[in-house]
């Protein structure tokens, strides 16, 4: 049985302590966050305790592994916390919206055993998965471009987006990941970005984007295109198609059931997609805490690395030079 310490009891926090809550090898000891209210509340519901600070349940002898949900500002702090008191940590991303604060964590958790895996959930989604396997087992020939689309249903508010560290680094940051999960050894070396705010008043104020659109390329050329928006009226749409020189496969979007229904008036009608990030992604979350109790127990290297979320920042950056320079960017990972 593997024992949590759950920092951070907001939306994401509360998914998160249900789904340990669930699992036959994992236990919630502990819940910590600054609003007392919230953390009192996920602990109740998940029979934990509350702490009053983040190093009490770190330190806790009973822990074995922390889960970083709070706000995305303490995330690097937490981390060389939970590195120093040799737990493993699941981390949610951003690992930081500053890469300098990042770059200072790598040096200080430099040569640690932990395990450290960085919550870039999509990567164990089934669907999107089947297709890195794909590539990885020549299905589609040689790899030539994928295509990502990814909208959310309406924009988050005011208060969100100004602490969110803007649309790039928020949202498409799992589409980088994404892109680079699929591409497997094959880096990403330009980018080019696009953005635009054609719809919401609110990500106006803000100063940042609602609709978004990127080019990049890896070293051996393969060509990724992303699209993102923050309104789609159907409902929260996600689909990866990658494209070879023997043919394509594409994950598409998911609805409750598969039940197709036709008509007089209509053919193959479905059930709307899924409208919440929580609820297309159920699966997948539950997935990467399963293979983070697997690494732990198995003392394997943590298949999301603490790289693959710098890598990941890395390219939100590049593509806001892109956007700000109005040019094609080449990507420096040093």
């Amino acid at each position: 049985m593997i024992n949590f310490a759950l920092l951070g009891a907001g939306r994401i926090g509360k998914m998160h302590a249900k789904i340990i809550n669930e699992n036959p090898y994992a236990n919630l000891k502990f819940v910590y966050d600054v609003n007392t209210e919230s953390a009192s509340k996920v602990a109740e519901e998940n029979n934990a305790k509350i702490t009053q600070t983040p190093l009490e349940a770190i330190n806790n002898e009973e822990v074995d592994a922390i889960l970083i949900a709070s706000a995305t500002p303490t995330h690097t702090e937490f981390l060389i916390m939970g590195t120093e008191a040799n737990k493993s940590i699941l981390c949610e991303k951003p690992i930081d919206l500053d890469i300098n604060k990042v770059n200072e964590c790598r040096k200080k958790i430099s040569g640690k055993s932990n395990i450290i895996q960085i919550g870039f959930n999509r990567r164990f989604d089934n669907s999107h998965a089947k297709l890195q396997q794909a590539r990885l087992n020549g299905e589609i020939g040689d790899l030539e471009m994928i295509i990502i689309s990814s909208r959310d249903p309406a924009p988050p508010g005011l208060d969100y987006l100004n602490a969110a560290g803007g649309f790039f680094r928020d949202t498409t940051i799992h589409d980088f990941d994404l892109s680079r999960f699929i591409l497997g050894d094959d880096p990403i070396e330009e980018v080019s970005a696009f953005g635009d705010n054609l719809f919401d008043e609110n990500v106006k104020k803000a100063k940042d984007f609602d609709t978004a659109m990127f080019i990049l390329k890896s070293k051996t050329g393969v060509l990724i295109h992303i699209n993102n928006s923050r309104r789609a009226v159907y409902g929260y749409d996600q689909r990866v198609e990658i494209f070879g020189s023997k043919g394509m496969m594409i994950s598409g979007n998911q609805t409750p059931t598969s039940v197709e229904k036709f008509s007089s008036i209509q053919t193959s009608s479905r059930e709307p997609i899924y409208n919440f990030f929580i609820e297309r992604y159920q699966q997948a979350y539950t997935d990467q805490l399963n293979e983070f109790i697997k690494t732990i127990k198995n003392n394997e290297k943590s298949k999301v690395t603490f790289d693959d979320g710098r890598n990941a920042l890395i390219l939100a950056n590049a593509a806001y030079d892109s956007f700000n320079s109005k040019s094609v960017v080449k990507v420096d990972y040093s």
